[in-house]
């Protein structure tokens, strides 16, 4: 049956006028960010290493498939996702495909749960760079750091996967008209292997030595997620905004490996001494476009607000694309 014509609203009207000042303001910070970096020396390469894969965990978080509501819910409760994110920092990156599923159950009139699951396969790679070189994930490494060094032969992978459930209750009222309250809670990995690269040292009494520095490691984490998702209709189109607030828990040290001319050292710069640091808590902002006939959804606002906003959250970052397509069935 093909659906009813329906007129924008005042609040459709003043809801994409919202959007598109919160996108403006964002582009605005960015932009002085970029003012205020450039020319700044380069991150060491431990610092990168570790932005890198947390970047990542902040776009899964965005890209979560959190669920169907609407009229059509029961008759369509699968979700499926598929999305492919790059994160550079200089010459590094971070990239690869991102796959997930849910299935929505409803509870009662109000409320539902929706169980998930995410992959999100990523590689490792970069040109020939040169960084500062200056572990804290260990206090006995015998060279003189921290010093320039050149870095190559960069490899591995990043791999987060993870599944949770959510709960969601539905309302529709004056203030936020039709709008979903969303919390849960979700298991996941970041699982990084043969994270690595060669270095040659530049700078320094210790230049000339070369060997490798190896961040793999297993980080996992138990991450609470809470929510609100407005939905808006026009035609045969929905409109989703959504903020989304995660929290990664426990923080955990950065481990590290190092290797050189008679000496073989690993750590984490918890045991080193120098705290706890990975896993960032996590605040999102989506806005999902469904063409509704066919059930698919493209969430344009992840795409601009995590490509604006984590340069400016993740000191180093230069560039992070992300693009979310859902299905529904």
């Amino acid at each position: 049956m093909p659906h009813p014509i329906r007129h924008r609203s005042p609040t459709v009207k003043r809801l994409t006028f919202r959007f598109a000042a919160t996108v403006a303001t964002f582009l605005l910070l960015a932009m002085g960010h970029d003012a205020v970096v450039e020319g700044a020396e380069l991150e060491d390469i431990e610092f990168v290493a570790e932005h890198l894969p947390e970047v990542a965990m902040d776009d899964r978080y965005a890209a979560l498939p959190l669920g169907t509501s609407g009229p059509g819910a029961a008759e369509s409760p699968w979700q499926v996702q598929a999305g492919f994110l790059q994160i550079a920092a200089g010459d590094l990156e971070l990239a690869g495909p991102m796959l997930a599923v849910s299935r929505t159950f409803p509870l009662s009139s109000h409320w539902q749960v929706a169980l998930f699951g995410f992959l999100d396969d990523l590689s490792f790679d970069g040109a020939t760079t040169t960084r500062p070189l200056a572990p804290l994930f260990s206090n006995d490494i015998p060279l003189a750091l921290p010093a320039d060094a050149q870095y190559q032969n960069f490899a591995g992978s990043a791999v987060d996967i993870g599944f949770g459930a959510v709960f969601r209750r539905h309302s529709d009222t004056p203030w936020l008209g039709s709008h979903v309250w969303l919390a849960g809670l979700l298991v996941q990995r970041m699982a990084l292997r043969d994270y690595s690269a060669d270095y040659l040292l530049l700078s320094g009494p210790d230049a000339g030595i070369a060997g490798t520095v190896d961040y793999s490691a297993d980080y996992d984490h138990v991450t609470p997620i809470a929510g609100l998702e407005l939905h808006r209709e026009y035609a045969s189109w929905s409109f989703r905004p959504r903020i989304l607030v995660a929290l990664p828990l426990p923080r955990r040290p950065v481990a590290g490996r190092m290797t050189g001319p008679g000496f073989d050292i690993s750590g984490d710069t918890d045991a080193a001494g120098h705290g706890v640091h990975f896993g960032d808590p996590s605040l999102t902002l989506g806005f999902g476009i469904t063409y509704e006939p066919y059930g698919l959804t493209i969430d344009l606002g992840s795409t601009v607000t995590q490509a604006l906003l984590e340069p400016v959250i993740h000191k180093g970052i230069d560039r992070n694309w992300m693009l979310s397509l859902e299905a529904t069935f």
